[in-house]
């Protein structure tokens, strides 16, 4: 037998196969360092203790997405090493903070497959775990994602596409155990619009822009261990039309989000995923934009939740709000449509 693991392609996959994945990572103040230099995320909640002990929290919990790309990474080698790209997010739910010095570990269940007409590449749908040192978990969510098939011959029984929700029901939403934001400092958090301030249906312009460098964004990558060859491989990608190496979807998700501060200043608290879409593939050296848009809104008593819609594009500034357009096609510099509820202070 081999001791090299070439990763598995779309016919090593079988419906309820239940996935345990390698290298627990312990989550530190240098992740959380290093995650803000690069991609700057300015919310107070997780950038400052004294912050989050005025919130009753016991320290400044990491950034969601932080733990979201430790678990992602570690499903890489196990599901999409041999990916052409990622697809989709859905039914995702934040469960419990994650803070520094916690250890996680995930695993994974394929709840899905399905093969496509060129026979070459099938849809892998995956119901990912992540869990604290206690065993707590602290994030599940399904993605799927484009994989290649070993020998194009090859027959895989058992293909089905599962029923996904739509949306996260916001009864299900979880919010942070002590969180309270009845003495929020809005001056601290850096702008005063609390839940009653947002509409449904508002559009919001975050006006900044962020060049993501090829350095940049193999750090990132690296950072959460995430070793799909499509992000590092030049050898092999050279043979791809594009012949560049793709930027991690995650990288273009929280430069997104970061930029987003600038308008959801008090927004930086994710609580769920309702879905996400990868558009179109993202290069280094271009700069990301990001607009977003208020789908609903819900009161979960202790704090409100706004369901937002965040588009980002490439190299093309949101002030008349890129999107799709009448036959659903989107604008070509859209690069990535993102579905998720964002726990917010209400006004007292």
């Amino acid at each position: 037998m081999s001791k090299t693991d070439p990763g598995r392609f779309f016919e090593d996959f079988r419906l309820g196969q239940v996935l345990v994945h390698a290298t627990p990572r312990t989550v530190t103040a240098g992740d959380v360092a290093l995650y803000t230099a690069l991609y700057g995320p300015r919310f107070s909640l997780f950038s400052s203790d004294e912050f989050a002990r005025a919130c009753d929290l016991a320290t400044a919990p990491v950034d969601p997405l932080i733990a979201f790309h430790v678990v992602f990474g570690k499903t890489v080698p196990d599901i999409s090493l041999n990916a052409v790209a990622n697809l989709g997010y859905a039914e995702g739910r934040f469960l419990a903070p994650v803070l520094p010095s916690d250890t996680l570990a995930a695993t994974s269940e394929v709840i899905g497959l399905k093969e496509n007409s060129n026979g070459k590449t099938g849809v892998v749908y995956v119901r990912t775990t992540g869990t604290n040192q206690r065993g707590d978990a602290v994030l599940s969510y399904v993605r799927w994602v484009m994989v290649r098939k070993r020998d194009p011959a090859a027959v895989v029984e058992g293909q089905a596409v599962p029923d996904l929700a739509k949306a996260v029901d916001p009864k299900d939403l979880v919010v942070p155990p002590g969180l309270d934001f009845s003495t929020y400092d809005w001056a601290l958090a850096g702008a005063p619009h609390a839940f009653e301030d947002y509409a449904v249906g508002e559009k919001i312009d975050h006006v900044d822009g962020m060049a993501v460098e090829e350095a940049e964004h193999q750090m990132a990558t690296r950072l959460w261990q995430n070793t799909a060859k499509v992000h590092f491989n030049q050898f092999e990608r050279s043979k791809d039309p594009s012949g560049r190496r793709l930027v991690y979807g995650g990288v273009v998700i929280s430069t997104a989000k970061a930029l987003s501060f600038n308008g959801l200043q008090n927004a930086g608290l994710i609580l769920g995923i309702n879905g996400g879409r990868h558009v179109a593939p993202f290069f280094a050296g271009s700069t990301v934009f990001a607009w977003s848009q208020v789908l609903d809104k819900a009161d979960l008593g202790a704090l409100g939740a706004l369901r937002l819609r965040l588009v980002a594009t490439r190299d093309r500034p949101c002030t008349d709000f890129p999107d799709k357009d009448a036959e659903g096609t989107y604008d070509p510099a859209v690069i990535l449509d993102f579905d998720y509820w964002a726990g917010v202070p209400k006004r007292g």
